[in-house]
């Protein structure tokens, strides 16, 4: 397994995967860093990763292979459907998979998301528009919102 850094506006991402595609992808707060080359294998995935917190990107086009239960990847591949500047309801996201009653699973596996920001599961909200849960911390949730919403926020001086 390939790891790779970069410095974004929410901390550093690490990204680990190999010729099978991208495995993860986690932000941190402390500053990390690889003094090795860039791994080929991930230069695609840094790159639209830039470009994404850039502004350039709204969609990416990464081969994905991360680990988890058949479950969590069916919530994950859900995820991939919510487009770039949207959001949606845990409940809803429980509809479209087909079993409201299944809420707090699709939480669960929304919450072990291994490919932050790739898969967007930031972009699930409560359904009363609260920003609830999110594994990289709230602040980074709201920034990632606020950084797709179509409405951005003019400066008046």
């Amino acid at each position: 397994m390939e790891t790779a850094y970069v410095k974004t506006p929410i901390g550093t991402a690490e990204i680990k995967g190999d010729k099978n595609g991208v495995a993860s992808i986690t932000v941190f707060d402390e500053e990390k860093t690889d003094h090795h080359i860039l791994p080929e294998v991930l230069e695609d995935a840094v790159y639209q990763l830039k470009e994404y917190f850039e502004g350039t990107r709204k969609q990416f086009d990464l081969k994905l292979n991360p680990e988890g239960t058949n479950f969590q990847k069916k919530v994950w591949n859900a995820l991939l459907q919510i487009p770039y500047g949207k959001t949606i309801s845990y409940l809803d996201l429980s509809k479209r998979l087909g079993d409201v009653k299944a809420i707090r699973a699709v939480a669960a596996a929304n919450g072990q998301n291994p490919l932050w920001i790739v898969v967007p599961c930031h972009r699930v909200i409560g359904s009363n528009g609260d920003l609830t849960g999110y594994a990289g911390g709230l602040h980074r949730k709201k920034w990632l919102l606020q950084h797709e919403s179509p409405v951005k926020q003019q400066s008046l001086f």
